[in-house]
């Protein structure tokens, strides 16, 4: 199963026609559910997720994946859990990525039951995520960590900013277009790709907005106005892309990196940024509607699970056990 299926668009007329209908039904089913995902990482990761059953099961044709019973999956969660330590939100994206695909093949009679239905699976606490957050002195020194006087530092510092008071995700980041930045009743403000498609358009910080002005002013790509905002500056030889846009993955590399240099732990990512973005705003008296439309979430209990202002380690019963 790969994502990079390229499905006919048009069906031209006369005799070629009938060719590219037996094209289309060569396809295979699985593909057909593969490309229906609307965001390319969402592709990437189900792809991942149910290869990881195909080559657990040592399932060798498509047949054999169609007729997988419940026994089949539960061997699965099981390895899953007990073999690989695997993490319960890991185990539970797997299971509801194979049970989409299942879900599908019945819809369109290529399987008569979708096996994951019969599984139970792991429980995750719904209370209180487990990403961590910054503290609000360590999210400033993230802030101003990188330098003001590089191409490189204006553009990490505008990232951060767009993490750490925006609370937009990697992939958001990462999408951004030059012209996503304008102004809306006298506010700068960005407009936001997000999951699934949907399009928002955000009021921000009027720091945010210099950081990001700042940065493309130094980088000489502003008037590219449908051109990627964050762009890569090394190219490893190659012939320069100029309009290639940052990858998720090097939007999370950029606050490790200054989070590493500031001391603090391993377990910080861009995520943590999104985390404090929501506790901040919140303790700072934000309405939990507004900030759930700012994260972008469809439901309030999700932004819940990132607000970390039940967590105050300074009130920890360890701290009166003294002898």
């Amino acid at each position: 199963m790969t994502d990079d299926t390229t499905l006919p668009t048009t069906l031209d007329t006369g005799r070629h026609q009938v060719s590219i209908l037996h094209q289309l039904a060569d396809i295979p089913e699985e593909e057909i559910w593969l490309q229906k995902q609307k965001s390319a990482r969402t592709r990437r990761v189900y792809r991942l997720d149910v290869q990881h059953f195909i080559r657990t099961l040592a399932i060798t044709t498509p047949a054999e994946l169609r007729q997988a019973d419940h026994k089949a999956v539960i061997a699965w969660e099981r390895y899953m859990r007990e073999s690989e330590h695997a993490a319960s939100s890991t185990i539970r994206r797997r299971l509801a990525a194979l049970s989409s695909l299942y879900k599908h093949l019945v819809r369109h009679d290529h399987a008569t039951r979708n096996p994951v239905g019969e599984v139970e699976r792991p429980a995750i606490n719904r209370e209180e995520g487990s990403t961590l957050a910054f503290a609000k002195a360590q999210a400033r020194k993230l802030l101003d960590a990188p330098p003001e006087d590089t191409v490189a530092g204006l553009r990490d510092r505008a990232i951060l900013s767009v993490g750490l008071q925006v609370g937009l995700r990697r992939a958001e980041i990462a999408a951004l277009r030059v012209g996503d930045l304008h102004q809306n009743r006298g506010f700068d403000s960005l407009r936001v790709s997000r999951k699934g498609g949907r399009r928002d358009a955000l009021a921000i910080n009027p720091q945010a907005a210099a950081r990001l002005r700042a940065y493309l002013e130094a980088s000489g790509h502003g008037a590219d106005i449908d051109g990627p905002r964050f762009r890569p500056l090394k190219h490893n030889g190659k012939r320069r892309e100029e309009r290639r846009g940052m990858d998720p993955d090097a939007i999370d590399r950029v606050v490790r990196k200054f989070a590493t240099e500031l001391g603090l732990d391993r377990g910080y990512s861009a995520h943590s940024m999104r985390a404090t973005f929501i506790t901040t705003a919140l303790e700072n008296g934000a309405q939990l509607e507004d900030v759930q439309k700012a994260a972008g979430h469809r439901d309030p209990s999700t932004t819940k699970l990132y607000d970390r202002r039940g967590y105050n380690p300074e009130k920890a019963a360890s701290f009166f056990a003294t002898y």
